[in-house]
């Protein structure tokens, strides 16, 4: 189970910021996230999810206003800066952290994640995006985004300079810590990382001392072709989304064979399906919440983030004609909302509906058992390893969940009662802090 959130006002539930219990609009202060962190703890929750966009959605109309007046994913606060109080208060929490490589320079990055698995005791995830929002990239200094299968492939690079420096840089031993000859790091068993591509030229060493994963807990999202091809060939979690089981199950099915394809176990990748919850100790009482929940809701809001996310226009459906081919941003999410656009006026507003609340995920409201039953059933059908749960009202939704669903999955075997010892990686898998010797960031370790 992961608590999915970013460090904004709306995520993935618009117009829910006014209502009287939401304390999302706290955002921007330490305390909030640390009492998040402690009641997910509290809950078992695997990790936070913490997304992340570098840019505004400014598609809907052509202009950012109704991202602003709405608070669409703006205003947003980086969220590597809210990991640590949360990791100081928590002792077995996880974090899984979305950063855009497209306006990352190698070295610094690498630094910033190994800073983090040192500063988590090695609970720290990377989220791996190659950015959608032309805003972000303009915003960046590099005018407009590059076409999205070249974005890959500049992924690709990267994530071969990063294996070089957190796997292979630094020898396992290079650290003596040696006082009585003075020797901190043996140079024989530290390497220079040596990159000649087309994207990226870099020669220089790691300049931080192995941390307890090296390599973050790799996450991805990308279920276009060339996404999946990069999922099955680094992520070790995968995020999807859609509300058909069928179709997921599909997608799970293919992005299992193409690891097996690239020489991967398909148990070494695990899949989390966003859902939302909407839980009470009553079918009753979940049922009231939904319709309270829903009289918040904005449709222009949910239209603005779903511009962004296909970077097609919302505001006038005669825009649409062109379709998710046209589409540089996400295309499975062009794809995926391209008919009901078809159909005009009301299928548009019907499609913002629909994301504000949840944002696009299935929607789940019933009791602890009723809640349980669902998720089991999308788990069994679309063979999923967990969900990432979106949150409609902070922190509520997470606090019924602990309190209502989390018992009844304990019930049945299917949520841990305790914590193992260990890291991020040891948690999820039990094979160690390392990557598995299959992946293909082992190639780039050194030494015996």
């Amino acid at each position: 189970m992961n608590a999915f959130a970013m460090n904004c006002v709306g995520h993935q539930s618009h117009g829910l910021w006014r209502h009287p219990r939401d304390h999302s609009a706290e955002y921007t202060h330490t305390r909030h996230w640390v009492e998040l962190a402690k009641l997910l703890e509290r809950g078992k929750f695997d990790g936070l999810f913490l997304a992340d966009v570098v840019g505004v959605y400014d598609v809907f109309g052509g202009n950012p206003d109704t991202a602003l007046q709405e608070a669409v994913q703006v205003p947003t606060n980086d969220p590597l800066l809210i990991i640590p109080p949360m990791a100081e208060a928590t002792d077995h929490l996880s974090f899984a952290v979305t950063c855009n490589l497209s306006h990352e320079p190698p070295l610094p990055f690498a630094r910033r994640m190994s800073t983090l698995d040192h500063m988590t005791d090695g609970r720290i995830g990377w989220n791996i995006v190659t950015g959608y929002l032309d805003s972000g990239s303009k915003g960046a200094g590099k005018g407009e985004q590059v076409a999205h299968d070249i974005r890959y492939d500049i992924a690709e690079e990267f994530m071969s300079i990063q294996y070089g420096f957190w796997e292979g840089s630094w020898e396992d031993g290079a650290v003596v810590r040696d006082r009585e000859t003075g020797v901190f790091t043996d140079p024989a068993k530290v390497h220079r990382v040596e990159h000649d591509g087309e994207y990226f030229k870099v020669s220089g060493i790691h300049i931080c001392e192995p941390s307890p994963q090296r390599t973050p807990v790799l996450y991805q999202a990308g279920t276009s072709s060339k996404g999946m091809a990069f999922a099955a060939k680094h992520a070790e979690c995968v995020f999807v989304g859609g509300r058909s089981r069928s179709k997921m199950a599909a997608d799970v099915e293919k992005l299992r064979a193409l690891a097996v394809e690239v020489g991967r176990d398909p148990s070494d990748i695990k899949v989390f399906a966003l859902a939302t919850v909407i839980a009470d100790a009553t079918a009753e009482g979940a049922k009231a919440k939904y319709d309270d929940y829903c009289t918040y809701l904005s449709v222009k809001g949910g239209l603005a983030l779903v511009s962004g996310w296909t970077g097609m226009d919302f505001s006038d459906p005669e825009k649409l004609a062109a379709g998710p081919s046209s589409s540089n941003a996400i295309q499975s999410v062009a794809a995926m909302f391209a008919d009901g656009a078809a159909t005009g006026a009301e299928g548009v507003e019907a499609i913002g509906l629909s994301v504000a609340l949840g944002g696009g995920g299935p929607v789940l409201v019933g009791n602890g058992k009723q809640i349980a039953d669902e998720l089991a059933a999308w788990a069994e059908e679309s063979d999923l390893d967990g969900f990432n749960f979106t949150y409609v009202v902070m922190p509520e939704t997470f606090e019924d969940i602990v309190e209502h669903v989390v018992p009844e999955l304990q019930r049945r075997g299917l949520v841990k009662r305790d914590y193992v010892d260990g890291t991020y990686r040891d948690k999820l898998f039990g094979h160690g802090p390392r990557l598995d010797a299959s992946h293909p960031a082992a190639a780039y370790r050194k030494g015996g």
